[in-house]
């Protein structure tokens, strides 16, 4: 089976910047691109109002995907553009609709002010139970935002990519993580930046102050730690330059910072099954909601 790059489409901006940023994604890896259109039917009272009837609402269905691939496919020539329609409950299809894809791109609607994400209960119900990688991209989002700006200072689709950056915990890394970020970092052709943030353990706290050597030797330990994680990887993507970085502090706030110079956040998501509902974890949460880049969310067990 093709595998394909998804784009949950509903017609708002912020799902249009998805779109956008799929198709870019699409010819990066030289793959067609989905466009999924996904409507809840109404119920049946409202369903016999004149405004609300079935062929009404099929028909906007229909035509915004459609009129969303002609748009696509004229700025974005060179990338195969099909569309599907489906109905039922957004979060459950999309993440049915994905199983097969290389990964689901969805929109978010960015904070005014913050530089972050508001993240609705379809996306986070989608990040928490999809099992391939789902990507969050903010309304207004523009291919220049991705690159470094030119010489003087503007804002460029020409220019290099800002690197890849990836939040890792180097005492439990997972390696579809890690090919994930290298991946992308390899297929724009630019550096990626290895995030392991970490805190010192309480016992610690009080005795810092007494010595400051002890926060350095922890410091060098994480490194060491990180670097041995990273030497296959190295290898692999010989054309990926690394820089690592082991900051003391909170990870997702980290990632937050260095979201600000990035072309894309990636992060894990541990698999947890629970009849209590699906968990992000705390770090992904902070950096979907906060971040100033899209985010790539990869679940693994």
């Amino acid at each position: 089976m093709v595998r394909t790059v998804v784009a949950g489409l509903d017609g708002s901006p912020e799902s249009r910047a998805a779109a956008e940023w799929a198709a870019r994604e699409a010819r990066l890896r030289g793959l067609p691109l989905k466009i999924v259109h996904v409507w809840e039917p109404v119920p049946e009272p409202m369903a016999q109002a004149p405004l609300l009837g079935a062929e009404t609402q099929q028909h906007w269905s229909e035509r915004v995907p459609r009129e969303a691939a002609d748009g696509i496919r004229l700025r974005h020539p060179g990338v195969e553009v099909t569309t599907e329609q489906l109905s039922g409950r957004p979060a459950d299809t999309l993440v049915k609709a994905a199983a097969d894809a290389e990964l689901l791109v969805l929109g978010s609607r960015g904070l005014s002010g913050l530089g972050g994400f508001m993240v609705g209960s379809v996306g986070l119900s989608v990040v928490a139970h999809a099992d391939r990688p789902v990507v969050l991209v903010r309304a207004g989002e523009q291919a220049a935002d991705e690159h470094r700006p030119d010489p003087a200072g503007i804002p460029s689709a020409a220019t290099p990519y800002r690197p890849v950056v990836l939040g890792l915990d180097a005492t439990s890394p997972d390696d579809s993580v890690i090919e994930f970020a290298f991946g992308e970092a390899a297929c724009r052709e630019t550096g990626l930046r290895v995030l392991h943030a970490w805190n010192l353990p309480p016992y610690y706290v009080y005795g810092l102050s007494a010595d400051a050597e002890l926060h350095d030797e922890i410091a060098r330990q994480q490194a060491s730690v990180l670097a041995g994680v990273l030497r296959p990887w190295r290898q692999k993507y010989p054309n990926v330059e690394v820089a690592e970085e082991t900051p003391s502090g909170s990870p997702g706030m980290r990632l937050v910072e260095a979201s600000h110079e990035a072309s894309l956040v990636v992060v894990g998501r541990r698999v947890r099954r629970s009849p209590f509902g699906a968990h992000i974890g705390p770090v992904a949460h902070a950096v979907l909601h906060h971040a100033a880049a899209p985010v790539a969310v990869v679940a693994h067990n």
